[in-house]
């Protein structure tokens, strides 16, 4: 049992070394960033997070669901000279106006700066069914940030579709980046993972359950400070603040959230 348990912990220990990126160093510095995003490098570790997932310049590489594109920033610039980054977004022919409305406001921050952003490619994350963003086989790498929880609370099997979406499109060896608000093992996780916290357990196992092997897990992105027991769940934590001035100073001294950082790869 000593010996099995050594050897796991090697192939952990062997698949999360990171190495020297002076052009990553150079995306996560640059002026091309927006400063209230810089502020929360301290609690993401951007640099440390990217480099544990292996990134290199000259790879493919898909961010799903980029929010505000917190992570674009990076990603975008990094890229842009040998590889190419996909961000994926709403459909802009979606029914709903809404929808499109979200689609639009994304593509305005990226048409803003060209400079960065023009060599962005945008597809489609509508899950579970509307999906196009990648041919099959065909990238290096997948990443996602703290959604795990939102295609929870859809309750309509768009956490096996994102999942499965980022399998398929990925080359042999490509790697699947996620990190996601981390709910302890001893805490109930509902069906809509409704304060925002995910048991890790569960990410791994829905991973491995559409044919991706764990490779590695970080404690970069951890927190010990968060015990994942608060009113509004992890919104009441900055920056949201969802509590308002309520305890407001505790949760300022708790920080962001505790957060998995897992390295999957398909064989």
């Amino acid at each position: 049992m000593k010996r099995l348990l050594l050897a796991s912990a090697l192939v952990l220990a062997c698949c999360s070394s990171v190495y020297a990126d002076d052009g990553l160093k150079a995306a996560v510095n640059g002026a091309q960033r927006t400063p209230d995003n810089v502020v929360r490098d301290v609690y993401r570790h951007p640099y440390e997070t990217l480099s544990f997932f292996g990134i290199r310049p000259d790879m493919k590489v898909v961010e799903i669901a980029p929010g505000a594109g917190w992570y674009t920033e990076i990603l975008a610039p990094y890229l842009r000279a040998d590889g190419l980054m996909i961000a994926t977004a709403n459909d802009p022919n979606n029914a709903n106006e809404n929808v499109r409305k979200g689609y639009q406001r994304f593509k305005q921050r990226l048409d803003a700066k060209p400079a960065v952003f023009d060599k962005v490619v945008l597809g489609v994350f509508e899950p579970p069914s509307n999906i196009h963003y990648a041919d099959k086989h065909s990238v290096d790498m997948v990443l996602t940030f703290r959604n795990v929880h939102n295609w929870i609370a859809n309750e309509n099997g768009s956490v096996k579709a994102a999942f499965q979406s980022a399998f398929d499109s990925l080359k042999t060896g490509g790697v699947f980046g996620v990190v996601e608000h981390r709910l302890p093992e001893n805490m109930p996780q509902d069906d809509k993972a409704s304060s925002g916290y995910v048991h890790e357990s569960y990410v791994i196992q829905m991973a491995q359950s559409v044919g991706f092997k764990l490779a590695g897990k970080s404690e970069i992105n951890a927190n010990p400070k968060d015990h994942a027991d608060h009113e509004g769940g992890v919104w009441a934590l900055p920056p949201t603040f969802a509590n308002k001035d309520s305890n407001k100073a505790s949760y300022e001294a708790i920080g962001e959230s505790d957060r998995m950082t897992l390295k999957f790869v398909k064989p």
